[in-house]
């Protein structure tokens, strides 16, 4: 136990002495098995894509509760085709698509257009209801994905490290999701395309990943479920106010790396 304690404060002062230097806002939440590495962890910050980890819990609650239909199929317009990641803002004017796919293509590619249609389809009311059930204190749907007039006039979408953990750890272990929900989300979170934050540097043949990043100008962030053997950690890094994105990218992909290390030594 005590190298276990030993490991952990290591671990602790490599990810402080990272997070240092770097010009910018830095909240981060990590939980490891016995210890929680906390930084500002509590305070609400720009959330960008970090806001469909919500969307995506309240569409499986939804789903359970026989509110959505996994298989319905949703038209996207050209009215409906936002800008910003993902595929179906480049598809076809008559393209249409399934529920889980808009869920699916929402987090693998962080697709604002599927985004939008969820929140449409289920309702913001009803997606900062599942915030609130899962006691997300500083987390609120308040625009929709790529809203920029909104944006500019102060509207915008907010969540903390600690939130975003608490959206990982309800897909493994929240009883308010069936085990089915639980594993088709973290399955969805598992396919990733965008992994080059905090799974950047981890040897992803042995190590566990499902992740979610978000991005705006100035911000950079990252959450993730990592596990290796039966050690798991939920992180989230939360970075704001940058001059230059890659310094914040680079950063979460070094603590991404000490989190291997630790896991793997």
């Amino acid at each position: 136990m005590d190298r276990m304690k030993e490991k952990d404060k290591f671990l602790e002062r490599q990810i402080h002495e990272l997070v240092e230097g770097v010009e910018g806002k830095i909240s981060l939440n990590i939980e490891l098995p016995a210890h929680t590495i906390q930084l500002h962890s509590d305070v609400p910050y720009s959330a960008a894509s970090l806001i469909k980890l919500p969307i995506l819990l309240e569409g499986f609650r939804q789903i359970q509760e026989r509110k959505l239909d996994p298989e319905e199929v949703i038209p996207v317009t050209q009215e409906d085709k936002v800008g910003g990641a993902g595929v179906l803002s480049h598809l076809s004017p008559h393209t249409k698509v399934t529920v889980h796919d808009l869920l699916t293509l929402m987090i693998i590619v962080s697709d604002n257009t599927a985004s939008n249609l969820l929140i449409d389809r289920m309702g913001m009311d009803s997606i900062n209801g599942m915030c609130r059930l899962l006691g997300l204190e500083q987390t609120k749907l308040n625009r929709k994905l790529m809203d920029f007039e909104a944006l500019e006039s102060g509207v915008d979408n907010h969540i903390s490290a600690t939130d975003a953990v608490k959206c990982l750890k309800a897909m493994e272990n929240e009883v308010l999701f069936q085990l089915s929900s639980r594993e088709s989300m973290i399955r969805i979170l598992q396919n990733q395309q965008f992994y080059q934050k905090l799974p950047g540097s981890m040897d992803r043949n042995k190590v566990f990943t499902a992740n979610k990043t978000g991005e705006l100008p100035g911000v950079e962030h990252d959450s993730a479920i990592i596990r290796y053997n039966q050690k798991t950690v939920y992180a989230a890094v939360l970075i704001d106010e940058l001059k230059d994105s890659s310094e914040g990218s680079g950063l979460i992909m070094k603590v991404g790396k000490c989190l291997n290390d630790y896991l793997l030594t």
